[in-house]
């Protein structure tokens, strides 16, 4: 199995990054304006990017304001089965996040493709944290 893991700093509270995550504007704000989700376990959340692409994460597990758990259950076929997971922890006002996209069958090119957009999409969300105004996708 492959996976793909990212640690950043985020200077903002445990709080305001969770939200980030698990809320539909919070997510429309850093990763694809195309969002439809739902902070609840068991819900599918609905990502678009543009009219070919997409994916589904069903929300395994929520534990405010420190854990996020995924599981990729439609969209690429390299995507279904995968895991997601954000876990957050607070140091003196900062976020310090890490990040894991678990479970990929090979170190594939399209799992190049996706670690280096997922380390944009992560700054993303550091920007949309510190600044209010994230780069997500558009069309």
């Amino acid at each position: 199995m492959a996976n793909i893991r990212h640690n950043l700093t985020i200077n903002a509270s445990v709080k305001q990054v969770y939200d980030a995550i698990t809320m539909e504007d919070g997510l429309k704000g850093w990763w694809t304006s195309q969002t439809t989700a739902k902070p609840e376990e068991g819900s599918i959340n609905h990502f678009k990017f543009g009219d070919e692409y997409f994916n589904k994460m069903k929300i395994s597990k929520l534990n405010s304001p420190s854990e996020v758990y995924w599981e990729c259950v439609d969209g690429d076929k390299e995507w279904i089965g995968t895991n997601l997971s954000f876990e957050l922890e607070e140091k003196e006002g900062i976020t310090f996040l890490k990040f894991s996209h678990l479970n990929w069958a090979e170190e594939s090119e399209f799992f190049g493709f996706c670690n280096h957009h997922w380390g944009r999409f992560l700054d993303s969300l550091k920007a949309l944290c510190e600044t209010g105004e994230g780069q997500p996708f558009a069309e």
